[in-house]
């Protein structure tokens, strides 16, 4: 435990990234794999996440995420797209998949598949948008955990424009919503955000004991 509160403490959102350095492949497949064994409700994994490695994407992205400099000096790019509703065949797949994973019968699970689909696929559209974005922050909490532990930096970023990503990447006709961007690379020695201290609550403002 003392690396991991050591790491989050070296951690910190990075404002100017290194555009000569690159992530290893190794790690690149060490994220992906922190990021698809995230908790996520049910299990479901509601979402995709998208690595835009084309630059001439990332140029057309950085106006939408406020003309941030990390979106096309970053190693690579990130967006983490929730599914804007989820209906039958999702949770049928889902199934599937816990059947063939475990090998359990499909049959042995039908009751947990029809309690999911009594549970979410009778929400409105817009509640389940809410509730599917919800399961990328989930995901955005491995990414950084595993990149501080590899001293690969990570900002994970709310600061863009969903609407014009979805447009320059054709998520809307995917079933699919740009829900946060985290750019993953290294810091640059100049980056001067790097030296300030951590500023947090102290722990007597933040938990209650009751």
């Amino acid at each position: 435990m003392t690396a991991f509160i050591e790491n989050q403490n070296w951690r910190y959102a990075t404002k100017r990234f290194d555009a000569t350095k690159k992530i290893s492949t190794d790690d690149l497949n060490s994220l992906k794999e922190a990021i698809r064994l995230s908790v996520s409700s049910y299990g479901l994994q509601p979402y995709k996440v998208i690595i835009v490695e084309n630059p001439e994407l990332r140029a057309q992205i950085q106006p939408a995420a406020w003309g941030q400099t990390q979106i096309v000096d970053a190693s690579h790019l990130l967006i983490f797209a929730n599914k804007t509703s989820v209906g039958d065949s999702e949770i049928d797949q889902f199934v599937e998949n816990i059947s063939k994973t475990r090998e359990i019968p499909l049959e042995a699970l039908s009751g947990y598949q029809a309690f999911m689909k009594d549970k979410i696929v009778g929400l409105p559209q817009e509640t389940q948008n809410i509730w599917t974005s919800k399961q990328t922050y989930l995901a955005m909490g491995n990414l950084l955990n595993a990149a501080a532990e590899l001293k690969i930096d990570v900002t994970p970023m709310e600061g863009f424009s969903p609407e014009k990503v979805n447009e320059i990447l054709g998520l809307d006709a995917l079933g699919l919503n740009a829900s946060l961007i985290a750019t993953v690379g290294y810091r640059h020695e100049e980056d001067a955000t790097q030296h300030l201290k951590k500023v947090r609550k102290p722990e007597q403002d933040l938990f209650i004991t009751l």
